[in-house]
């Protein structure tokens, strides 16, 4: 408990201006000799005024009315600095009447820290996670609007109960047009940005509890799809007279044999291209994603792409590719992969998990190499991408049937 403060609230008024009689009536609130006010949005008159009473003079129904509501006005500022000194705060009158007001920590709500998480993060996060930040705060608009008839809320009144009817709001919405609805794990990304805005709030002490502690998020298991390599072989057979598909299946395919995503292939440039210390070509890059340093020895099909487009248009461009938008990129990769008879839903990063599965762990590359030319910084996350090829279980079977056989033949000889 703080040291003993002193604390009263006066009730008093102002003349509205020099030529009318009319008076606006004022709260002040004082605490050790420091005083705060605030206008209580009421009028009366000289002759209705009680200086000696802070109230008004009468019994009419409107003079009871005024006097009630400032009655509930000097409860309500009471039990406000009852709950500062419940919290072991520092009194001040000027925090009392943001509390009053609804302008203190308490009576922050979630456009509050949307907004500043925004403003924050701006120039931490990049542009796209930034992107998908306000796409979770539209829809948490759009259901404030719909569901609960409003346009905010107290972060206080966000509980388990708000999250869940979220959550199936998620599910069921369609805001545009021809536009799907979020499907489980899209509903699981914008509740975990939900998740992080409100961690946010409790760091800066806008809030008490967690109302996701009891909350269990439901992510579904992706078959994550990838090329196998006599379908990246067909691919790299392919030459498409279309530009822009024979662009995209050289982008896709240097991806395939270097790991690396579609926002630093994008990035890449001339410079990032150094000799290694074996003399031979590498990239020295960092990871967007995660600012992970990488060092890529560059393989000879992955050389051969680079070499193509730098004998080409760009030969003194900055950028190694041509790189368009990633939404075009995947729509492209939509048609090469009709046009060459592949039926899986491939997307650009595919390809990093071809580059993980099909070129590298399959051919014996260890799982920790792999994971440094990933540029991952955990090998549970390599993981994700390692996938077991049939061929390669019925090699490494075929290898251990080899050896028990043998092993039982050395067996009977002795």
């Amino acid at each position: 408990m703080p040291d003993f403060t002193t604390f009263s609230v006066l009730f008093f008024t102002r003349k509205l201006n020099r030529n009318t009689k009319d008076l606006s009536i004022y709260a002040r609130i004082t605490v050790n000799g420091k005083c705060s006010e605030m206008s209580l949005q009421r009028k009366t008159s000289v002759n209705e005024w009680d200086n000696s009473k802070g109230r008004l003079k009468g019994t009419t129904p409107r003079i009871k009315k005024v006097n009630s509501y400032l009655d509930q006005v000097y409860s309500k500022l009471l039990d406000t600095h009852k709950k500062l000194l419940d919290k072991d705060s520092l009194i001040t009158p000027a925090k009392i009447k943001a509390s009053y007001m609804g302008l203190d920590e308490d009576h922050k709500t979630i456009k509050d820290i949307v907004a500043y998480h925004n403003e924050k993060m701006k120039d931490v996060l990049k542009w796209g996670t930034l992107k998908n930040y306000r796409t979770t705060a539209n829809y948490l608009e759009e259901f404030l609007k719909k569901k609960k008839k409003t346009d905010n809320i107290y972060l206080k009144h966000i509980n388990y109960q708000f999250i869940t009817e979220f959550e199936m709001f998620l599910r069921s919405y369609s805001p545009k047009k021809g536009r799907k609805t979020c499907g489980t794990n899209g509903t699981m990304k914008h509740l975990e940005r939900l998740k992080k805005l409100l961690n946010l709030a409790i760091k800066l002490e806008w809030l008490e509890k967690n109302p996701f502690r009891s909350y269990s998020f439901k992510f579904e298991k992706n078959d994550r799809q990838f090329l196998t390599e006599r379908e990246l072989h067909k691919m790299e057979e392919t030459v498409f007279t279309s530009d822009s598909l024979e662009r995209v299946k050289d982008m896709f395919l240097f991806s395939c044999y270097s790991g690396l995503s579609y926002i630093d292939l994008k990035e890449l440039t001339t410079d990032q291209i150094v000799k290694g210390i074996d003399g031979k070509d590498w990239i020295y890059t960092k990871r967007e994603k995660t600012q992970q340093s990488v060092k890529i020895p560059l393989l000879e099909s992955a050389k051969e792409i680079i070499n193509k487009y730098q004998e080409q248009h760009l030969k003194e461009a900055k950028e190694v590719f041509p790189v368009i938008s990633n939404q075009k990129i995947n729509k492209y990769l939509k048609d090469i992969m009709d046009s060459i008879g592949i039926r899986k839903k491939i997307t650009f990063h595919s390809a990093r998990h071809t580059f993980a599965t099909v070129i590298t762990l399959s051919n014996g590359v260890p799982i920790e190499t792999v994971s440094k030319l990933l540029g991952h910084t955990k090998i549970s996350t390599t993981q994700i991408y390692a996938r077991v090829l049939e061929s390669k279980l019925s090699s490494d079977i075929y290898n251990l049937d080899q050896i028990i056989s043998n092993k039982k033949q050395g067996n009977i000889k002795g």
